[in-house]
């Protein structure tokens, strides 16, 4: 019996002891490897143009992870997953691009939706202009416009958040909301010594893509004004068929008015351009920076309008696809520019979905007009300078659309 037991403690030490080996061999491999591994990036994400950064530290990563574990006071509000989806937005908002962004699997749908038939909100697109979020344009009767919001307008607060930094995405998120709700929002005017607060209430957003008219003109020729709110899905079929009208009217003479149109798809922009441009003819240039070939974006025709005078209105709401209509216009066939500088929305997104559906935008190039100018920041000059006062608008005078009838009265 005692020789039993003895072999027994023998065979039960023996086990601990390896047991206690195979613990330590997994926590010295799990140190060196997770060492090596969090030191040196995997080859995959190595971008082979920059290479291996140099004294590339994925350890203080964790190190802060672990510090932050042990010591928050409140342990139930740790979410890893909310964790990790916010060291990806701190990591995509150090590259400094406010078109740049990371967005969770929940508010992926949010952000297409601003290209869409409908939505609940105050009706107005925003961007980052001079590194301060401003209203690119309010949608014609949108309750921001009804509200006073106007084209360049700094929106400085939303409810109680600042919007210093902010990213257009979670502003819109701030912004929107249900039917009924109100928003408040500080707005900074370039006209007011200080800045005031203006409640808007929230409304089904219906987006609007295109309405013209015809301008008769006493002892002058007849003139058909086409106001393109943005580029959306449903633009191309509702051109064709303002064509179809205008050619059977008396209008042999166009003023296209992409003023507060704040963009939409390239490939619509393209379109329309197809319409006044011969086939063949450059579009728009996407620059991605030195050492890449520039690609080119034609005219696919059918350049119906090639023939007929045209003037395009621009001002600071005109951004994105609208500049990239207006310059290739310019550009290819001399057209004139009437009112104000535009927004100078000139990059170009690509979309990245990733493995769990979170969603990334990453600028990847440039927009350059036909002639190689880049629109970004800048925006696009007009050749006629007409700016527009706060009177003109309470008094409902149009002195930009006034001067652009004067342009193309006189062309032949």
């Amino acid at each position: 019996m005692n020789r039993k037991i003895k072999i027994f403690f023998k065979i039960v030490v023996l086990i601990t002891c390896l047991i206690g080996v195979s613990f330590l061999s997994y926590k010295v491999g799990v140190y060196i490897g997770e060492k090596n591994i969090l030191k040196t990036p995997p080859p995959q994400i190595i971008n082979q143009d920059l290479g291996a950064p140099e004294k590339l530290d994925f350890s203080i990563f964790w190190e802060a992870w672990r510090e932050a574990e042990r010591n928050f006071l409140e342990r139930e509000k740790i979410n890893p997953q909310e964790m990790i989806y916010g060291a990806i937005s701190g990591m995509i908002d150090s590259l400094g691009d406010p078109y740049t962004n990371f967005f969770k699997p929940e508010e992926a749908k949010e952000f297409e939706e601003q290209l869409s038939g409908e939505y609940q909100g105050v009706g107005m697109i925003v961007g980052i202009k001079d590194e301060q979020l401003t209203i690119i344009s309010p949608f014609e009767g949108s309750p921001a416009q009804k509200a006073g919001l106007k084209t360049g307008d700094k929106i400085i607060k939303i409810e109680d958040t600042y919007t210093k930094d902010i990213s257009v995405e979670k502003a819109v998120e701030l912004i929107k909301g249900s039917q009924g709700t109100t928003v408040k929002l500080l707005i900074q005017r370039k006209d007011w010594e200080q800045p005031k607060e203006i409640e808007v209430k929230r409304e089904v957003i219906k987006i609007p893509t295109l309405e013209w008219k015809l301008i008769d003109i006493p002892e002058g020729y007849p003139i058909a004004l086409i106001k393109i709110h943005q580029f959306n899905q449903i633009l191309n079929s509702e051109f064709k068929k303002a064509s179809f009208e205008i050619l059977d009217s008396e209008a042999d003479r166009i003023i296209l008015d992409l003023r507060n149109n704040p963009g939409g798809y390239l490939e619509v922009a393209q379109d329309i351009a197809g319409w006044f441009l011969e086939r063949g003819k450059v579009v728009v240039w996407e620059d991605e920076g030195e050492g890449k070939e520039r690609k080119s974006y034609e005219s696919k025709g059918p350049a119906t309008f090639v023939s007929f005078p045209v003037v395009v209105l621009i001002n600071q709401g005109s951004a994105s696809g609208a500049e990239i209509l207006a310059g290739a216009l310019r550009d290819q066939r001399g057209i004139k520019l009437v009112g104000e500088t535009s927004f100078g929305k000139g990059s170009v997104q690509k979309p990245i979905i990733l493995s769990d559906n979170s969603y990334l935008k990453v600028t990847i190039a440039k927009w350059l007009t036909p002639n190689g100018v880049s629109i970004d920041e800048k925006g696009l000059e007009p050749d006629n300078i007409v700016e527009m006062t706060e009177e003109d608008y309470e008094e409902d005078r149009d002195l930009q659309l006034d001067k652009a009838i004067e342009v193309i009265r006189q062309m032949r």
